[in-house]
């Protein structure tokens, strides 16, 4: 069962997502900057640098962009030039040329840009240059992937690109093609005022946060969405209207006096799981150390002592440690090198399904996520995708006094 939460207040909106009675995603928006990510702009280019075979590029923000060389070739592989070209073939000192943010600034760098430009509906991600058609490959039924990929290649002009989302399963074609017509005349709309435009300047900008979790979360296992701002409960209901009439009835108000957070236990489950040390529930626990790019997690028997033998405790240990992880890197959104330190397993066949516990639970995460596998010295490493800062950084400072091995929250 899934239940999605937003709350509103003056200056900053909050979505919380529980599968079960577990917290598994949250996010967090200001409202005086929304999230860059999916924002076009015509930038200028102020540097290439063939060493790195990237250029830094103004858009308009504080730090300059930047944009590697793969980002600035074509979308579609097949496409590309046999060999790579250098960047300055590509680009000098002066150009003006559309980009997207892929990646916010994050500590010291720039955000990162790329020209493989992508739009997102409610059923499909469109590509206006992509040249291709792609599918979720959360959609398993072979049948339904068929007649995805007929539907997208009829529907589709020369040139342009299709993903059908997870979300596209069983839709129709009307759906499907109304979505598509929209998310064209948006891309045409951003075409234009490019035309016109000066550069630096930003062209289109992605939907706030919850337009984007209604657009992307709200499915028909969603059991309610639960709003506690008038005017955002009206957007989402309108939304919906609009583009899943079936699902308007999932949607409610929210006006009791208590807080949202505090009335369903977010608040309780958030404390818990930005600690540096969690419980699990036999009496194991984890012990979670994080960096800008590596993420490091060691399991521990703890107060649990198991009833059979000592590989049997390991084993269970290990099983409820690995769902643990998989629910955290998407709540705590981790991105880079994650590795984990099990406890030391004696079969391979225990080795073998902790590895398929962890992959199961990942498929549920809407993030780019990897198993890469067990490491020679016995560590399993995990890669999974990083683009927007940690909500954490926005919610908790580092303590003063226990420097850093703790949290304080600040909100």
């Amino acid at each position: 069962m899934k239940q999605l939460f937003i709350h509103c207040s003056q200056n900053v909106t909050q979505s919380a997502l529980l599968e079960d009675g577990k917290l598994t995603e949250f996010s967090v928006e200001r409202m005086e900057g929304t999230s860059l990510i999916g924002n076009l702009y015509k930038g200028r280019v102020v540097n290439v640098l063939p060493g790195m075979q990237a250029a830094f590029v103004d858009i308009g923000l504080s730090k300059n962009a930047f944009l590697y060389v793969d980002d600035a070739l074509h979308p579609h592989l097949d496409k590309q030039p046999k060999e790579k070209p250098a960047i300055s073939e590509l680009l000098k000192p002066g150009d003006e040329l559309l980009v997207q943010i892929m990646k916010e600034p994050l500590g010291s760098k720039g955000a990162r840009v790329t020209t493989h430009f992508s739009i997102p509906g409610r059923w499909l991600v469109y590509m206006p240059n992509a040249d291709y058609i792609g599918i979720s490959k959360k959609i398993e039924l072979e049948s339904e992937r068929s007649r995805l990929k007929s539907l997208a290649d009829t529907m589709r002009s020369d040139g342009e690109g299709i993903i059908l989302r997870t979300n596209a399963e069983g839709v129709s074609r009307e759906s499907l093609e109304g979505d598509l017509n929209s998310l064209r005349r948006a891309w045409q709309n951003i075409t234009s005022l490019s035309e016109r435009a000066d550069a630096p300047s930003e062209l289109h900008r992605d939907s706030g946060l919850v337009e984007r979790m209604v657009r992307d979360v709200i499915t028909p296992d969603t059991e309610q969405l639960i709003i506690d701002d008038e005017v955002s409960f009206q957007a989402a209901k309108a939304y919906l209207r609009q583009t899943a009439p079936a699902l308007e009835s999932k949607v409610q108000f929210y006006h009791e006096s208590k807080s949202l957070f505090d009335k369903f236990g977010i608040k309780d489950q958030l404390d818990k799981a930005f600690q540096p040390k969690i419980w699990l529930p036999s009496g194991g626990y984890l012990v979670w150390e994080q960096t800008e790019a590596l993420t490091v997690i060691d399991v521990n028997t703890g107060k649990y002592t198991g009833s059979i033998d000592l590989e049997e405790t390991v084993f269970q240990t290990n099983k409820e440690a690995a769902e643990e992880v998989a629910r955290l890197l998407r709540l705590r959104d981790v991105g880079g090198i994650i590795i984990i330190d099990f406890i030391d397993m004696e079969t391979e066949v225990h080795r073998h399904q902790i590895a398929q516990q962890l992959e199961i639970r990942i498929k549920r995460d809407r993030t780019k996520c990897q198993v890469v596998g067990w490491t020679r010295l016995g560590l399993m490493e995990i890669t999974r995708k990083k683009a927007r800062e940690n909500a954490m950084n926005f919610f908790y400072e580092t303590c003063a006094s226990c420097k850093g091995r703790g949290k304080i929250y600040i909100r």
